[in-house]
């Protein structure tokens, strides 16, 4: 499902005009820890690189229990979403990386605080291992009509 889910993006990207796609950047998320943007607007898709528990004030990771580290998550895509002039609404997808599954119904709980009417589609896993040895990532994808 993450493949094809991949596999969509970049052919989204790809069919969209160059100059249609823009990159969003705020200083209210945390700055890129690579070679990759915050978000890439294409058309009427923003697509979200996924955020991890790290404090945009200070490009820290911040460690806390799953629903700390959940809410940094969420707050990290809630700005990112809104400097692309968007709100948590037009996220129509998610892609949840979680190091420990056992955690879903805590991190669900804080999850639907920020969904609370028609949630976005989601793909959740548990992975072996994530960047900064964090316990949640999340990835979204968000739409807004022309």
């Amino acid at each position: 499902m993450i493949r094809f889910a991949s596999v969509v993006a970049a052919a989204l990207l790809a069919a969209a005009p160059a100059a249609a796609q823009r990159v969003i950047s705020t200083p209210n998320a945390p700055a890129a820890i690579g070679p990759y943007s915050q978000a890439i607007q294409a058309g009427p898709f923003l697509f979200l690189a996924g955020q991890i528990a790290i404090d945009p004030a200070t490009n820290e990771v911040k460690r806390g229990t799953i629903e700390e580290e959940t809410k940094l998550v969420l707050d990290n895509l809630k700005a990112v979403v809104e400097a692309a002039g968007m709100t948590m609404a037009n996220i129509v997808s998610t892609t949840v990386f979680m190091a420990d599954l056992n955690e879903f119904p805590r991190m669900n709980a804080v999850y639907a605080t920020y969904f609370p009417t028609n949630p976005p589609a989601r793909a959740t896993v548990q992975v072996a291992r994530l960047p900064r040895d964090v316990k949640i990532e999340i990835a979204a994808i968000a739409y807004r009509a022309p």
